[in-house]
């Protein structure tokens, strides 16, 4: 069934170290032959071998209008016959940065990178720059990339590969990142009590998707607001994953709070390697060239990335109803999986906002790093795998969102609860 994906994988490692550019590609948290992907449409992966799948990853959450979605390539394709890249500015540039601005409530200025993880690293560099201190607090289990101060008790990959010290790191880093258990106000009063005048910032995934999809707590997220204003943190509010998901204006509009900086990652270029950090126009301006806070990019700003983004966070813009739909396949793909994984007697969690979901193997509810690590992984793995032969590609870690996309029809989400009935059986 996957001959030709692991002819690939054999050969690959000879190249690529374990195979793979990203780690949790590598399938080593669910076992078994990463598949290596051929093309995809719509809501559908084709692998190596031919095999078609149902696509609950999205590229990890961009492509929220599906794959090959029409005017994106037609607009990648026009923009290409110009130039992949001039190195110097460009009015695209503009045109992107003004749509940020009209979605998204508090972004005065923004500033675009190549990365999320370039955008997280340079929005710590700024709130260093800007309140002269050099700690951060940051969550368990949260990623924000992998530069080093966010490998400190990450998510995601790091949790997948049980590495909890990551070599390179040095422990002066690691001796300025202060961690505290997601969901729990009172343990980050206690980090701002203890280290009060020395921290900068406070950055959260204001719901978590690399634990799977955790929720915050109702006064979470406005409890970390109060205490960044009393004490001079700057709130960075990593969007990643949420920016452009959740709502027009991401998760500070869907939740209402709105935080001092916030970033952005491949969702800004539908799927095209991309970044930006933006916020308030006091803290922006500290970014040179305006300030002597430092970052660069010969290729940020794009621009087969920025009309890429553009033109779909235009559609996303005009037509708000992309957003009800994508909330009313998910609820309807929420209550079928409850209602099969109810039948099968196995303890369970499902937690889900908009278009994000997991599921848990949990008698527990998941509402951190340490209460996804407690659910039942080995079944998870059996779960995954189950759901795979019978075409349903979910993300291959059981620390993962999965993403809906507006392509998804009906009958996929159908299809996707009777594969979930059926691969149950074989995980009891």
């Amino acid at each position: 069934m996957y001959e030709a994906s692991q002819q690939l994988f054999d050969r690959a490692k000879a190249s690529i170290p374990g195979g793979v550019n990203s780690p949790v590609r590598a399938f080593k948290s669910v076992g078994g032959t990463p598949l290596f992907i051929k093309n995809a449409r719509g809501a559908y992966l084709y692998d190596a071998d031919g095999n078609r799948y149902i696509d609950y990853i999205a590229s990890w959450g961009p492509m929220i209008l599906g794959h090959a979605y029409g005017p994106i390539v037609e607009a990648i394709r026009e923009q290409a016959l110009h130039s992949t890249s001039y190195g110097a500015p460009t009015e695209l540039e503009i045109d992107m940065a003004e749509l940020i601005r009209s979605m998204t409530p508090n972004v005065d200025l923004i500033r675009m990178v190549s990365s999320g993880t370039e955008a997280c690293m340079s929005a710590v560099r700024l709130a260093r720059g800007y309140t002269g201190r050099n700690k951060i607090i940051k969550f368990e289990g949260c990623y924000h990339g992998h530069a080093d101060a966010f490998l400190v008790k990450a998510g995601s990959g790091v949790a997948t590969f049980n590495i909890q010290t990551v070599p390179g790191v040095t422990a002066g880093v690691s001796a300025d990142t202060l961690t505290a258990p997601y969901n729990d106000l009172e343990a980050v009063k206690t980090l701002a009590r203890e280290h009060k005048g020395q921290i900068a910032c406070i950055i959260i995934e204001p719901v978590a998707g690399n634990m799977g999809c955790i929720l915050p707590l109702p006064g979470f997220l406005e409890g970390l607001r109060q205490l960044c204003d009393e004490e001079g943190i700057i709130f960075i509010m990593d969007e990643v994953m949420t920016g452009f998901r959740l709502a027009p204006g991401g998760a500070q509009q869907r939740l209402g709070v709105n935080a001092d900086l916030v970033t952005y990652g491949k969702v800004i270029g539908a799927g095209m390697p991309v970044g930006a950090f933006g916020g308030k126009r006091a803290i922006m301006e500290h970014i040179a060239p305006l300030g002597n806070v430092y970052q660069a990019g010969t290729l940020s700003g794009n621009p087969i990335a920025m009309i890429a983004g553009f033109t779909m966070l235009r559609l996303l813009r005009d037509q708000p109803d992309i957003y009800t739909r994508l909330e009313e396949k998910t609820l309807y793909l929420r209550s079928g999986l409850d209602r099969v994984l109810a039948a099968s007697g196995l303890p369970y969690r499902i937690n889900q906002l908009g278009s994000m979901i997991s599921v848990h193997f949990s008698e527990a509810p998941v509402t951190d790093f340490a209460s996804a690590a407690a659910s039942d992984i080995e079944r998870f793995k059996r779960f995954f795998h189950a759901l795979l032969r019978r075409g349903v590609y979910l993300p291959p870690s059981a620390y993962e969102s999965w993403f809906l996309n507006d392509a998804l029809t009906m009958a996929d989400l159908d299809a996707t609860i009777a594969a979930a009935e059926e691969s149950l059986r074989e995980v009891l």
